[in-house]
């Protein structure tokens, strides 16, 4: 029985992170986690639910961009099949007055995203399997079906994503029973944050060890006396056998990453993330050529063109997708394949609010449907904000746990929703009332 799309809602939620200086790093000293979040509702009582990922201000701009595609998809049937699902991707992405607000980049694309997640939590929830089961379960022909291939065909045909999906249809059972049994890599920034103090630094690297995890990530990139002191502290910390990423989140020119690098290698790091603009492709392939550390990026990339000329050129040891950054899980399912046909592999970004809840599923169907292997791959992991969720990330001894609830792991409490609203949410209005107070004094 076929379903109509009814409802279509969009809310503005921030959480105040900035006051413990959660997040901050070398570019973004003061960010408040805020998702523009959406819920869409069918005439049969499903609901999906989706959003995109901000830093605080611009929020109510990308909310404002998603609410602009209410009639994509109110009043329509709710898109609960590949075939659907594809359909819908193109709509959103294709719209030539919208696109041209991008071309297929930025707070628009980012809405697409937004509103395709939420489709993609509605139809696995309606199917009864979480995300990442939904997608493995699909046919290589449905996969290839959900791919915008525009752009992409001097680097990945449609014939060759089929043959790589083909080639891993096989295992795919058994590689979903291990998962379930084993989890998958994670990686933890918590230690690493910029504006943390050395101690603070050194006993959350110390419990990440003791936690199992078998790599941290270090923020750098402010001042390169203070990033040898932290990386050398961090190091001594962990030992030896534990990796240390570090991530600039974009600061330097080339030549700066390349000095600080040097100063930097003598620690180890696995990898620098972000050493430079992430628009820069050949910027990214001199800071990969000139230094001894292996390069990631990804977060912040618009789509997967760009992903496609970062491998193109050579420019990166490690992909690091983002579930709301480009245009859903569409797009990503590109990205996967692209990283698949240059053999690189996928390390997603996660952290934020809700973005180890969603990309989790990315990484997991890569693993089972794609890449075939979790060989130096791990998926970014923050221990915030996840109490918001319903179906909330687990990491145990240094593994995320497959989830096994329907749906994309989207969607937050409703008490969560309503308290941390802005601005009119009760934790904003305490905040007014405390600084008018203190202005008052």
């Amino acid at each position: 029985m076929s379903q109509t799309v009814t409802g279509f809602e969009v809310h503005d939620v921030r959480f105040p992170t900035s006051e413990q200086l959660d997040g901050s790093d070398a570019m973004n000293p003061d960010p408040d986690y805020s998702a523009a979040y959406v819920v869409i509702r069918t005439d049969a009582g499903d609901e999906g639910h989706g959003f995109c990922f901000t830093i605080g201000r611009g929020n109510d701009v990308i909310a404002a961009a998603i609410e602009a595609l209410r009639p994509y998809v109110v009043g329509r049937p709710a898109p609960l099949t590949a075939a659907a699902l594809a359909a819908l991707h193109r709509e959103l992405t294709h719209d030539s007055q919208l696109r041209w607000l991008g071309p297929e980049k930025g707070v628009m694309h980012m809405a697409a995203g937004a509103v395709i997640n939420a489709a993609w939590d509605l139809a696995a929830t309606r199917a009864g399997q979480p995300v990442w089961e939904f997608l493995a379960g699909m046919t290589p022909e449905e996969l290839v079906s959900l791919v915008d291939f525009r752009y992409l065909t001097d680097a990945l045909t449609r014939d060759e994503a089929l043959a790589i999906l083909r080639a891993a249809e096989p295992g795919r059972a058994a590689r979903a029973e291990r998962l379930r049994a084993e989890g998958y890599p994670a990686y933890t920034t918590s230690p690493g944050w910029l504006g943390y103090s050395d101690t603070k630094l050194v006993t959350l690297a110390e419990q990440a060890v003791a936690d199992g995890f078998g790599q941290i990530k270090l923020k750098v990139g402010a001042d390169i006396d203070d990033d040898v002191r932290r990386l050398k502290l961090a190091r001594a910390a962990v030992g030896p056998a534990v990796r240390i990423a570090i991530d600039a989140n974009q600061r330097w020119d080339v030549a700066d990453a390349l000095r600080w690098m040097e100063a930097l290698a003598p620690y180890e790091p696995h990898w620098i993330e972000e050493p430079t603009s992430p628009d820069d492709v050949l910027g990214h392939a001199a800071v990969r050529a000139g230094q001894p550390v292996k390069v990631a990026t990804g977060e912040h990339v618009a789509n997967r063109v760009v992903f496609k000329q970062l491998l193109q050129a050579g420019a990166v040891d490690f992909v690091q997708i983002d579930a709301a950054r480009v245009a859903g899980v569409n797009e990503n399912l590109a990205i996967l394949l692209l990283a698949a046909k240059f053999g690189v592999p996928v390390c997603p970004h996660a952290g934020g609010v809700g973005l180890c809840e969603l990309v989790q599923h990315l990484a997991m169907f890569d693993y089972v449907a794609v890449s075939r292997s979790k060989e130096d791959r791990v998926i970014e992991y923050v221990d915030h904000l996840h109490e918001h969720f319903t179906d909330p990330a687990v990491v145990e001894h240094g593994h995320y746990v497959a989830p096994s609830a329907p749906g994309f792991s989207a969607r937050m409490h409703p008490e969560s929703l309503a308290a941390h609203r802005y601005p009119e949410g009760p934790v904003w209005r305490a905040r007014r009332t405390a600084a008018d107070e203190e202005a008052d004094q």
